[in-house]
């Protein structure tokens, strides 16, 4: 079992547009494709706040991470959704995306 940290970084007044994206469309898609969410959080804090989506996946393996973003960059409805909800231009200017393997005194999760 492997985490993925994501952090994505806004464009100027599109946090709002990726979060429904989110919300309506995007975390349905993951689950089709083996994509675990385990929570996701907007920071509250400068110079964050108002312009960042921060989210934990929980992956199998670190093989199974890497099928399964290449099958959802690839579905059709995602590329859909993505399209339509860039049609005013781009929603994030930046991904950061790290891997994480929980400590041995952890909680378990």
């Amino acid at each position: 079992m492997v985490f993925e940290l994501r952090i994505y970084h806004a464009n100027d007044g599109k946090l709002d547009a990726l979060l429904a994206r989110f919300r309506d469309h995007t975390m349905t898609i993951f689950k089709r494709h083996g994509i675990e969410s385990v929570a996701y959080w907007t920071p509250t804090d400068e110079p964050l706040a108002g312009k960042t989506l921060v989210y934990i996946l929980r992956h199998p393996s670190r093989e199974a991470a890497t099928a399964n973003w290449a099958a959802f960059h690839d579905d059709p409805e995602w590329k859909q959704v993505s399209a339509a909800s860039e049609v005013n231009g781009k929603l994030v200017n930046n991904v950061e995306s790290t891997f994480l393997k929980l400590t041995d005194f952890s909680p378990k999760i």
